[in-house]
């Protein structure tokens, strides 16, 4: 498994040179840091942070570690066994076209109604219902009698909305910009603008590859000097009806040509024919 962690910078439209348009999520990962091995799984520290913005048991475990305060801290299992601690971690280690699991946080929406939190129908909206426009409805078991006369555990009500740990599976990367540590994810990931998440191979596709040929800035730069090569594109395009018009007369010309030098042979080929008849004739005559 392969692991990375990152931070979600937001969303930008991507073209492909087919001229489809891609919604690709930008993500920095700057170098991880492993600080700590232990058997399988490694511990990786990302982002520095001051000593003086981490609390007293946060100080003591980095100062038994030796090392800088980082601002996160997680551990993965099932890693690669040659990572050694002090290792960097960078992008270079997914591939163009990878399929990846993102795990992030969601946006929080503070204490919403069932409606909103669980996508429950609106009642009746007309004024004979009452007050029942955005009611629940009935949340408790049966009539009564043996039923349990309680509201079950798990059952669907208002609450706090958001802020969950969520992971969104086979997201394809796009693209590694190696300049900027960037890496461009297609697809949303969870959580807003700013917001950790951790990159980790796909579960469900790990060997599986897609690639898409984007319009970089290299291919974009291609584009714009082909571009202006053409300065006057209205000019070139008048030139290039002229010369069509031109070459259409001069086709006509030499059809036209073509045609007379035809109507000339005919005329001939009929005068050659009745003089030879005419000579049969007058021989005829003399014969006579």
């Amino acid at each position: 498994m392969k692991y990375i962690i990152g931070r979600k910078l937001g969303m930008v439209q991507v073209f492909g040179v087919d001229g489809r348009l891609f919604p690709t999520t930008v993500v920095k990962c700057v170098d991880n840091k492993v600080i700590s091995k232990k058997d399988n799984s490694i511990t990786i520290g990302f982002e520095e942070i001051d000593e003086k913005k981490i609390n007293k048991p946060q100080k003591g475990y980095f100062k038994k570690l030796g090392i800088k305060p980082y601002k996160v801290v997680a551990e993965f299992a099932n890693v690669d066994p040659s990572i050694n601690v002090g290792d960097s971690i960078n992008i270079n280690t997914f591939k163009k076209g990878e399929y990846v699991d993102i795990q992030g946080i969601t946006k929080g929406r503070g204490y919403t109604g069932a409606i909103v939190r669980w996508n429950f129908k609106v009642g009746p909206m007309s004024h004979g219902s009452g007050y029942v426009h955005r009611y629940q409805g009935s949340v408790s078991f049966g009539r009564g009698g043996s039923q349990g006369q309680r509201v079950p555990k798990g059952k669907k009500m208002a609450g706090h909305y958001g802020h969950e740990i969520v992971t969104t599976e086979n997201l394809l990367i796009l693209d590694l910009i190696q300049k900027y540590n960037v890496i461009l994810i297609l697809g949303a990931i969870p959580g807003p603008k700013n917001n950790i998440v951790i990159i980790k191979s796909s579960i469900k596709k790990p060997n599986s590859k897609k690639e898409f040929t984007i319009i970089s800035k290299e291919i974009k730069e291609d584009i714009l000097k082909a571009n202006e090569a053409l300065e006057d594109k209205e000019a070139v395009f008048e030139a290039n009806k002229e010369a069509e018009a031109a070459e259409k007369k001069e086709k006509e010309a030499e059809e036209a040509k073509k045609a007379a030098a035809a109507a000339a042979a005919k005329k001939e080929k009929e005068a050659a024919e009745k003089a030879k008849v005419a000579e049969a004739n007058n021989s005829k005559e003399a014969k006579k």
